[in-house]
């Protein structure tokens, strides 16, 4: 198998057959990422792609779903996503699903018939890595987009019928920015229909340009309990129908329901997890983390 990078994948694909289509991310600015930092971004040639699929055809592995590899393979123009399902379809008939993660200017390059013509032939279910829909952080992240295009690119989804996935990244805007955060992001994600929001929980790693700000005084992090309430108010104010997890590992606490139905049991949740431990133990907890 060809792999630039080591496997990446949402805790929930952790089943499915892994394929490489890109490598790098096409944008790898974001201040806050260093995922791909060591593959720089590349288009794999269609006969590395095929080779890679019969691999896994002789591999034995029981899987009905691919999870395409590269931080954005959907920016892949249609024609070649088509012509890859086709593999996949003729030396892994077993496999149902195409997904993998996707940047909101991604689907620049495609129309609504070109992704219902993509959702015919198994694709669904793409992780974007929205993070945000206050377009202050979104600048200050270096995102490469602002709110505007989210809505703009995402209602193609939504038109086209194509399942997807946004994510919600808590503790983005640091001290004192949590409760416009989530109310912001809210908004974004209240005028779409995803079939899943995931939320995880920003943990600054070595050698992002963010830890780096931390480092001189340029960016204060969040506290772990303005870190919960931007949770429970993020929560609180979507109002369309969807499912909701946050179970990264990020995340001090596992949450999976439904909104609306599920909103003030995951709300309590969070409330018992700071009723139960102070900040200096949610703050153990991500020091764990950040040494992962």
């Amino acid at each position: 198998m060809h792999f630039s990078s080591g496997i990446n994948r949402p805790p929930y694909e952790a089943a499915d057959g892994f394929l490489q289509i890109t490598s790098g991310c096409s944008h790898g600015s974001c201040e806050f990422c260093t995922f791909y930092k060591d593959s720089p971004f590349a288009i794999s040639p269609m006969e590395e792609i095929e080779e890679d699929i019969k691999e896994l055809a002789q591999s034995g592995w029981a899987f009905d779903r691919i999870y395409l590899q590269g931080a954005d393979p959907f920016i892949r123009k249609t024609e070649d996503l088509l012509h890859i399902a086709d593999l996949i379809n003729r030396y892994l008939p077993q496999v149902k699903t195409i997904g993998g993660y996707a940047r909101v200017d991604n689907l620049r390059n495609k129309t609504v018939e070109q992704i219902k013509e993509l959702a015919d032939r198994g694709y669904g279910y793409f992780y974007f890595g929205v993070e945000s829909g206050d377009d202050k952080l979104l600048d200050r992240m270096n995102k490469g987009y602002h709110a505007d295009l989210v809505l703009q690119e995402c209602r193609k989804m939504d038109a086209a019928g194509m399942p997807w996935i946004g994510n919600f990244l808590g503790g983005l805007g640091g001290h004192n920015w949590g409760l416009s955060h989530a109310r912001e992001t809210a908004k974004v994600y209240n005028q779409l229909k995803p079939a899943m929001i995931y939320a995880s929980e920003l943990t600054l790693f070595p050698d992002t340009p963010l830890s780096r700000d931390v480092a001189v005084g340029k960016y204060e992090e969040a506290t772990e309990t303005e870190r919960v309430e931007e949770m429970q108010e993020f929560i609180r104010c979507l109002n369309i129908p969807t499912i909701f997890r946050a179970e990264h590992v990020t995340m001090p606490i596992r949450l999976n329901g439904r909104i609306p139905e599920d909103k003030e049991v995951m709300i309590g949740q969070l409330q018992r997890l700071l009723d139960d431990n102070g900040e200096e133990v949610l703050q153990r907890y991500r020091s764990r983390v950040n040494s992962l």
